[in-house]
């Protein structure tokens, strides 16, 4: 599966995406990224999306084989 970082979270990342082993939820998720870039995505204006489409809870995420998985900071700008 692919975790693919926007904005901020890609800076802490390093890297635009991650491939990680399936099958993951919310907690799998935060335990394979590395400490600061967990706590980040932890927060909870981050959003988090499932091929394509926004979860209302981070934890209903339940990502399989061959799934993105996209987390997704707020939006500013001007």
């Amino acid at each position: 599966m692919t975790v693919v970082f926007l904005g901020k979270l890609a800076d802490l990342a390093g890297a635009p995406s991650l491939a990680l082993a399936a099958p993951l939820d919310w907690a799998g998720l935060k335990a394979a990224l590395p400490g600061p870039l967990a706590e980040a995505a932890d927060d909870p204006r981050n959003r988090v999306a499932l091929n394509g489409a926004l979860l209302a809870d981070k934890g209903a995420l339940r990502a399989g084989e061959g799934d993105e998985i996209a987390l997704l900071p707020p939006v500013s700008g001007g």
